[in-house]
């Protein structure tokens, strides 16, 4: 009987170092056999190239099924997370600890208010 594929479903963090430490302390970490994790702190040396690129290695490796990332560094590549339109992996803006969560900024949060319309933000109009 040939062996089967772990079918586990990882999640992909993109954010400040707070936020990230937060992901890998409750266990979300993973570096794979290329040595290449599941993770990308972002810190005043990252470049916009370099959350582009981990933004499209997520969205694209097998296996990943929710990109979280911390809605400030998605405006830095917000003509990206808007023109992303897949299902899975998941894209997910989240807040971070020195920038709070705007629903206004949130492109996914946008499409599917579009999609139902009404407010999906519980915080009425």
């Amino acid at each position: 009987m040939p062996e089967e594929k772990d079918k586990s479903s990882l999640l992909a963090v993109i954010g400040d170092e707070d936020t990230v430490t937060g992901f890998l302390l409750a266990g979300v970490g993973n570096v794979d056999m290329r040595r290449k994790s599941n993770f990308l702190i972002v810190n005043e040396k990252t470049t916009v190239k370099m959350i582009e690129d981990a933004f499209k290695d997520f969205t694209n490796r097998e296996g990943i099924a929710i990109v979280m990332i911390s809605q400030y560094v998605a405006n830095m590549i917000r003509n990206q997370i808007n023109r992303y339109q897949r299902p899975i992996p998941a894209v997910l803006e989240i807040p971070s600890k020195e920038h709070p969560y705007d629903p206004n900024q949130d492109s996914i949060l946008s499409r599917v208010k579009g999609m139902f319309g009404g407010d999906v933000t519980g915080q009425g109009t």
